[in-house]
């Protein structure tokens, strides 16, 4: 593991001033995969913002991934999903660019994320994307 990490090791987590710095702490935070096949997260505080009302929107994030070379390290995960707070991003576009960036970031054989919104004037919404690495 490198020594020239992006986030502390310990103590309050600055806070991300992007999506684009998000995606550049889950691609330099990446660790070598163990022997593993599968890799679950479920990140139950998700927020980012509806593009058309500027309200908040909250939710759920789920990614599975197959790992090939890298891991995503926890904490930028969640430094990573941060970014999204006062992002305006529908739903649907949410899966598919979190599928996107893990594929970025790591290269994994096979991603896929399902996102789950909290109910808004009674409609729930999830969707999925899924991605798979291209030899």
């Amino acid at each position: 593991m490198s020594e020239n990490y992006y986030l502390p090791r310990s103590g309050p987590m600055p806070r991300p001033e992007s999506v684009e710095e998000g995606r550049k702490v889950l691609q330099n935070e990446a660790f070598p995969a163990p022997n593993v096949s599968i890799v679950r997260f479920k990140a139950l505080e998700f927020t980012a913002v509806c593009p058309k009302t500027g309200q908040p929107d909250f939710g759920q994030v789920e990614i599975e991934y197959v790992p090939r070379e890298k891991c995503i390290e926890s904490k930028s995960l969640k430094f990573y999903l941060w970014s999204y707070r006062d992002e305006g991003a529908y739903c649907e576009s949410l899966a598919a660019q979190i599928a996107d960036d893990v594929m970025a970031a790591i290269e994994p054989a096979r991603v896929k994320v399902l996102v789950y919104q909290t109910p808004r004037g009674g409609i729930q919404l999830e969707t999925e994307a899924e991605r798979t690495h291209e030899a």
